[in-house]
């Protein structure tokens, strides 16, 4: 009866084994075909038709499509509108109007009929003078107006004329802080690229040390732990190397979103990211008739004459009026005509303290628009003074991180060279490898930071 047991247990512990490893094997095959289909859905994204585009043509389609350029503009359209209304204390204001009544109302019947050049003398009977019958009227009337003197208004187009000049100078600077944005943009286009040769050769060499180690592991040269470590290595750098394809189209939806654009077609830069040293730009200085400061003072000034204008307004005004009427009792008729002509000059004198309220608000947004330029100039100056001392530290460290990547590399090449007679370690490779690969991503990055300094630097300057 034992004997009979143990025969018939067998088979099912054989059949439990044969499923549980067949679906370890289906799981497995899932598993690489999915990593597999993954891998092959990012490289279609990375070779997908894409446009070689260079920084001169993303900067010409920015200048002309931009939305933060166009609002910016349509800032300046404001502000420009907003001085042309000011040419009212020059020009004359002309309307035009026709009216029509009907009224038994005995004071607007007998000047109706006075206007109309109508009355008779039996419309002076006391009896019609007190309850005339039903009286129509049609008028029609041009008046003219016209400012002869108006002390506050020329300050206030003075103080507009101001605001419109900032305004103009502030889109330029817009204009040079986009030109900025679309830079580091397109140096952030380079890295990623760059980022992307570099893990792919780093992926490369990974596959390559696998292979080495699957052959030692096959002659009994290495450990299963071994194999385990270099297999979990190659998996980080193909994560990375995702990663770092996704970088590419991040950077590329950037610039279209920069140029205006929707689509969705990668872009590839004409040139690769390289440091350009320019030791010159240590001499320049702060621009003091940069757009952004002339652009505060501008509007410091556009506060002057407001609150001059203000004060202005205690003189008083002079202005002319005229009209041109035509009456009748048909529907644009003129059969009686008249004019009137004439001129005011008003003063007013006392306004329940508004005005004095009005001049002391001014005086204290002018007071402030002062501070506030000088503290515009000093925190100018100060970024200016640390945005070299960044580039100098930039610099510097440009040329310790290429020493560095430099310096990985030959270690690298050392250890592999071991690695493949057997002489060194396998987690001293993937050291090496782990840090030959930071240290070239750490030089792109210590390039851009140059460059986008660099360029910092000259935006600040111009």
């Amino acid at each position: 009866m034992l004997h009979s047991s143990v025969t018939f247990m067998t088979p099912l512990r054989f059949l439990s084994n044969y499923f549980c490893t067949e679906q370890k094997n289906i799981t497995m095959q899932l598993k690489q075909s999915f990593l597999i289909v993954f891998f092959l859905f990012n490289i279609l994204i990375i070779n997908a038709q894409s446009e070689i585009i260079s920084l001169d043509n993303v900067l010409e389609k920015v200048e002309k499509n931009n939305y933060t350029i166009k609002i910016s503009n349509e800032d300046y359209n404001v502000a420009k509108a907003d001085f042309n209304q000011t040419n009212a204390i020059f020009l004359p204001n002309i309307s035009i109007s026709h009216t029509a009544i009907t009224t038994t109302n005995p004071l607007m019947a007998f000047g109706s009929k006075l206007n109309q050049e109508i009355l008779t003398q039996a419309d002076f009977n006391p009896a019609l003078l007190n309850d005339p019958g039903d009286v129509k009227n049609f008028a029609t009337k041009i008046e003219v107006q016209q400012p002869i003197f108006n002390a506050d208004g020329l300050f206030m187009r003075k103080a507009a004329k101001a605001k419109m000049n900032a305004v103009e100078l502030q889109f330029e600077r817009t204009k040079d802080y986009i030109r900025l944005e679309v830079t580091k943009a397109y140096m952030q286009l380079q890295v990623a690229y760059k980022a992307v040769e570099v893990l792919e050769k780093a992926k490369e060499a990974a596959l390559e040390n696998k292979n080495i180690a699957d052959n030692n592991f096959k002659q009994g040269y290495m450990q299963k732990a071994d194999i385990l470590s270099v297999e979990v290595h190659l998996t980080e750098v193909e994560n990375q190397l995702l990663s770092a394809k996704s970088g590419v189209q991040n950077a590329s939806d950037n610039i279209r979103f920069l140029m205006g654009e929707q689509n969705e077609m990668l872009l590839k830069p004409s040139s690769e990211l390289k440091a350009e040293l320019d030791i010159a730009i240590y001499n320049e200085n702060l621009s003091v008739n940069r757009a952004d400061i002339d652009a505060m003072q501008q509007s410091a000034e556009a506060y002057s004459n407001m609150h001059k204008a203000n004060k202005m307004s205690y003189l008083p005004s002079l202005n002319a009026f005229g009209s041109y009427e035509m009456y009748d009792n048909q529907l644009f008729g003129t059969d009686a005509k008249g004019y009137l002509v004439g001129a005011q000059l008003s003063w007013n004198v006392f306004d329940g303290y508004k005005r004095i309220g009005k001049i002391q608000k001014s005086k204290a947004e002018l007071d402030k628009a002062e501070i506030g330029l000088e503290q515009y100039k000093n925190q100018s100056n100060l970024d200016y003074n640390m945005a070299k001392r960044q580039l100098k530290d930039a610099e510097n460290k440009l040329i310790l991180t290429n020493l560095a990547s430099e310096q990985s590399k030959e270690a690298l090449r050392i250890r592999t060279n071991r690695f493949e007679q057997g002489l060194e370690k396998t987690s001293d490779l993937l050291i090496s490898e782990t840090q030959y690969m930071q240290k070239q991503l750490e030089y792109l990055q210590t390039v851009f930071n140059y460059n986008f300094t660099k360029a910092y630097v000259a935006f600040l300057t111009k």
